[in-house]
């Protein structure tokens, strides 16, 4: 990283924090494939943690901060605070607080916070802002309809996105076929729209030292609780114990197992359109057991 973007950076942090902060070092932290990530200290002590990219993709860092800053709002989970972004140097900067994470911590009570943060509910679907789903644009806009809002800015966006990457044929056969049925899945079912993470996978969510889970990444909107449900089952990674402490908080509804399958959907198809490969077939073979179910 260069002197002058560094120190530009630097007086952003002053700035925010109203304090003097001068970078004594910039180490690179891993764990990331969009961003450059970095710590940085000054000869206090006081660290900051900075993630970097092309200015071109300052739009997802404001989502991102928006996002953080909507769940931290609720006090339920713990999420680095926002210190400032910008763009600089032909760069693009987020700067958050700087977290000491573990991987193992209190999963119990992740479990009970999430159930924490999905009460917190508005009277429709969607966000303030559109933002990213890894490097894919995620559409928010307000939806009194819950069916709607996931036909229109969820499956149906990605499988439009999936055409203008070439992949036509049976995925749109099957796509265009279950987004034709989506209200069988929701007989006797009628979702709040709960505040979500959005991209609950396991590399989203560590633990502090004292065991205090924390989450970050987020993909925020205001949907079905039990798109983050699903999320965490995708790639698997949570122990029992969270699964458990989440349902004492707040029982799952009947037919949650089937529509696991049609929320998981949404980022296996967005897998195709960001990394293509036998992400297409699995995507169909989804598509083609949940019709199996209607």
């Amino acid at each position: 990283m260069n002197a002058k973007l560094l120190g530009q950076i630097a007086a952003a942090i002053s700035d925010a924090t109203r304090r003097p902060f001068k970078t004594r070092s910039a180490t690179p932290v891993g764990g990331g494939d969009i961003n450059q990530t970095y710590r940085l200290e000054d000869a206090d002590g006081t660290r900051y943690f900075l993630k970097l990219n092309d200015a071109r993709r300052y739009p997802m860092f404001v989502a991102e901060a928006a996002g953080l800053d909507a769940i931290a709002s609720t006090d339920t989970l713990r999420v680095p605070r926002t210190i400032a972004h910008g763009i600089a140097e032909r760069h693009s900067y987020l700067l958050l607080e700087h977290l000491e994470l573990h991987t193992h911590g209190d999963a119990e009570l992740l479990g009970a916070q999430l159930a924490a943060l999905h009460r917190r509910t508005l009277s429709r679907f969607g966000f303030a802002r559109d933002n990213f789903i890894g490097t894919t644009p995620q559409r928010n806009a307000w939806k009194d309809n819950w069916i709607d809002f996931w036909r229109e800015q969820r499956l149906g966006y990605q499988l439009h996105l999936a055409v203008e990457n070439g992949y036509s044929g049976q995925l749109q056969h099957l796509g265009e076929q279950l987004l034709g049925t989506l209200p069988a899945f929701f007989a006797g079912y009628t979702p709040q729209p709960a505040l979500l993470h959005g991209d609950l996978w396991s590399g989203n969510h560590a633990y502090l030292a004292d065991g205090t889970p924390a989450i970050f990444d987020p993909a925020t909107y205001h949907g079905d609780r039990e798109c983050d449900l699903a999320m965490t089952e995708l790639f698997g990674g949570y122990p029992a114990g969270f699964y458990a402490a989440y349902r004492s908080a707040w029982p799952l509804d009947a037919g949650y197992e089937m529509r696991r399958d049609l929320y998981n959907l949404y980022h296996i198809l967005n897998h195709v359109n960001l990394f293509g490969g036998g992400y297409v077939r699995q995507a169909e073979q989804m598509m083609q057991r949940l019709l199996s179910r209607v």
